[in-house]
């Protein structure tokens, strides 16, 4: 399957925002025990400031440097640097390199972690906020292509909690969260 990563970025972007736009309680607990609804969009907004940075060559400490405070409104934030961020990666060469904390990748592997992580944390914000828990299935397949030949390597990294046993023909979704740590049953 040839997937088509900037479609599927602003795929999970608009899917994110659609959770974010339904926030009514910023400090609702989220499936990441240690965040609220709050830190978790945080989260996800500081990824995309880092984006423009690193794909003009920057290096993750100058990222860290010089991104914004986000200031108190968060859906203004999202709004703001997920476009940001999706300009970017329509500029970017494909094939060129970017420096990652622990490791340089091509552009494209690196628009594949982000659009991984916007996606799973798509589904936490919508179990947070109660909102539809559905993925868009080319995302999840796409995203499943990331990360189930990383399965052992996930719980290591210490990112992930620990994988969630779920049967085999379970929903590819449910899958993919499963392997993520998190139970979408």
């Amino acid at each position: 399957m040839t997937v088509d990563w900037i479609t599927l970025q602003k795929t999970a972007h608009d899917e994110f925002a659609r959770r974010v736009e339904a926030v009514a309680d910023w400090d609702a607990p989220t499936p990441d025990t240690e965040w609220k609804v709050r830190d978790l969009v945080r989260h996800v907004t500081r990824e995309q400031q880092w984006v423009p940075i690193l794909l003009e060559g920057g290096d993750p400490a100058e990222a860290e440097n010089a991104i914004e405070p986000l200031g108190d409104d968060l859906l203004e934030a999202w709004h703001r640097w997920s476009g940001a961020a999706t300009a970017a990666w329509r500029e970017a060469d494909p094939d060129a390199e970017v420096r990652l904390s622990a490791d340089v990748v091509s552009v494209t592997e690196y628009l594949a972690e982000q659009v991984a992580d916007v996606t799973i944390h798509t589904w936490d914000l919508a179990r947070a906020v109660g909102t539809d828990e559905e993925l868009d299935d080319e995302l999840v397949e796409a995203v499943w292509g990331v990360f189930e030949p990383q399965k052992d390597a996930l719980e290591a990294s210490g990112l992930f909690a620990s994988p969630v046993p779920v049967d085999d023909d379970a929903p590819l979704r449910v899958r993919l969260l499963a392997l993520t740590g998190r139970d979408a049953r």
